[in-house]
């Protein structure tokens, strides 16, 4: 692929602009509205949901404050999937996000989210959740365990860079970590048989899940409801701590007032909802994409929002919000204590006894085994879309002669992944992430209004509701979010944000190393 400059006219510019809103003809249209639909709830749904509200919960000491999280990480969700429609059935390609940034802001900022999406957002986030399900694996068969180690394994040390903290992992390889493995590679040779394999499986485990969700909602309803955790969390007790006046410990004697906190406690909320973005990255290969595309964002945010408010609702029926971390009940511990944050477990297990949390660990294998699945088929398309525009390896670039998929993008993303699994840092990357994530949804929105502004004249087949104030507001919003975990969460943010410029000399030297490739081609020989 050649890398010279053409000369910018009109014409050109014309040209360019009619390629980047057709969809890669050397890609199989696979995705129906289904399997799109699917997709957006498969990616959202993992492990968060049954675990982060213990965090939230002791962040905001507020059981309307609790649902007041996961409302603004609702509205958030949705307000950016409806503009995330008008773009991506404006420009149906496979990579989505990075082609609307390429095209908005330019290819440096498209890059620089291709760079951290491989790096840390998607790969962190699939090393995490196949650990998670080695973890409730480990629930039914013992030897499968993060200490069980079968070789040596390193220490890293722990050292201090300003208010970051960095190191203090072990490096090593675990059974725990090599059922992560083994998940991580079985599914991405799977999705090289074409995206059609891809999205079956997808699809049965997006059921499977969003059925699950579904019946402790409805379990919860019938069999949850908890006399003493219903006198605890309502009536007058909703409200407490509630109220705009109401200052907030976040640690350290720092107080600080209601919307404050509510911007902290994001941090879990957003993450448990994030990665609804990736249906746009398979936007080549979606049918009928200026219908479906759209579609399927609002519908498949819309529905895990839903379940998302229903399963706050439902811990606060069956446990008391407050608690004790030396409590020796589940009722004692509370949603704030419950067990390593298994509120999810701890309310199941206040159903049904024994047999909950063994239910519990069984839901979260198969919402994390059709998450993975979900990202590793997406996030694949992104490298792929890079390699074509000369900005990752080459290589990458290239289909499956057959099945038409990014059979090479899969391996490298693999490959990366399985070796965030060993190392033990997908933890910590998945603490710096949520940052530097929404920096990239700001800025894609902020493309959106660009694009009104410089393409006046492109086809839409759907426009974002609400526009321009839903978008705007989302912008204030996140930006709101982004400078309170700046100034009062440094240790997770400061880090997203180097990984995220870090990328800035990387795309620069790319850009140097494609141009004298291109150069050294043009050589007679």
């Amino acid at each position: 692929m050649s890398t010279d400059v053409r000369p910018t006219t009109p014409a050109t510019r014309a040209d360019d602009w009619a390629i980047h809103t057709h969809q890669d003809q050397e890609l199989v249209k696979g995705l129906g509205l289904t399997s799109a639909t699917m997709l957006v709830m498969g990616s959202m749904i993992g492990s968060g949901i049954f675990i982060v509200s213990a965090e939230i919960s002791r962040e905001t000491s507020s059981p309307a404050l609790l649902i007041g999280a996961w409302l603004v990480t609702g509205f958030l969700t949705i307000v950016g999937a409806l503009c995330y429609g008008e773009l991506a059935a404006m420009m149906p390609r496979a990579g989505g996000q990075y082609v609307y940034l390429r095209e908005s802001l330019g290819p440096l900022w498209g890059f620089l989210y291709g760079w951290t999406l491989f790096l840390v957002i998607q790969t962190g986030t699939i090393a995490a959740v196949g650990v998670a399900f080695g973890k409730f694996l480990g629930v039914f068969w013992p030897a499968i365990s993060s200490s069980h180690w079968l070789g040596g394994f390193w220490q890293v040390p722990e050292w201090h860079v300003g208010p970051m903290v960095l190191g203090n992992m072990k490096v090593g390889l675990n059974t725990q970590n090599l059922v992560a493995i083994i998940v991580v590679v079985v599914l991405s040779i799977i999705n090289i048989f074409g995206i059609k394999t891809g999205a079956l499986i997808q699809n049965v485990f997006t059921a499977a899940k969003v059925s699950a969700l579904l019946a402790l909602i409805i379990f919860g309803v019938l069999l949850g409801r908890n006399a003493q955790a219903l006198a605890a969390n309502f009536g007058a007790n909703f409200w407490k701590n509630a109220s705009l006046g109401t200052l907030h410990d976040v640690g350290g004697g720092v107080l600080v007032s209601t919307l404050t906190v509510l911007a902290i406690a994001q941090v879990g909320s957003l993450f448990s909802a994030d990665a609804w973005n990736n249906v746009t990255f398979t936007a080549g290969e979606v049918k009928n994409p200026s219908r479906n595309l759209p579609l399927s964002l609002a519908l498949g945010t819309g529905v895990v929002i839903a379940l998302y408010i229903g399963c706050n609702f439902i811990y606060l029926s069956a446990l008391p919000l407050w608690g004790s971390p030396t409590g020796t009940t589940l009722v004692e511990r509370g949603i704030q204590y419950a067990a390593e944050d298994r509120v999810g477990t701890a309310t199941m297990t206040q159903m049904f006894g024994a047999a909950g949390g063994a239910l519990m660990a069984i839901a979260i294998m198969i919402s994390g085994f059709g998450c993975c699945n979900g990202l590793i088929l997406a996030g694949a398309r992104v490298y792929y879309a890079m390699a074509k525009d000369g900005l990752f390896f080459r290589s990458v670039a290239r289909l499956h002669p057959k099945y038409k998929t990014p059979a090479v993008s899969l391996m490298v993303s693999m490959v990366w992944t399985c070796i965030l699994c060993v190392s033990g840092s997908y933890g910590q990357l998945l603490d710096y992430i949520i940052f530097a994530v929404l920096v990239f949804y700001i800025l894609t929105i902020i493309g959106l209004f660009v694009l009104r502004r410089t393409h006046p004249e492109a086809e839409r087949p759907y426009k974002a509701i609400g526009y321009p104030v839903l978008p705007a507001i989302y912008i204030v919003m996140a930006l709101f979010i982004d400078v309170v975990l700046l100034r009062y969460k440094p240790q997770y943010t400061w880090p997203g944000l180097c990984i995220v410029l870090l990328g800035i000399p990387v795309y620069f030297l790319w850009r140097s190393r494609g141009k004298l490739s291109a150069t050294t081609q043009s050589i007679p020989q």
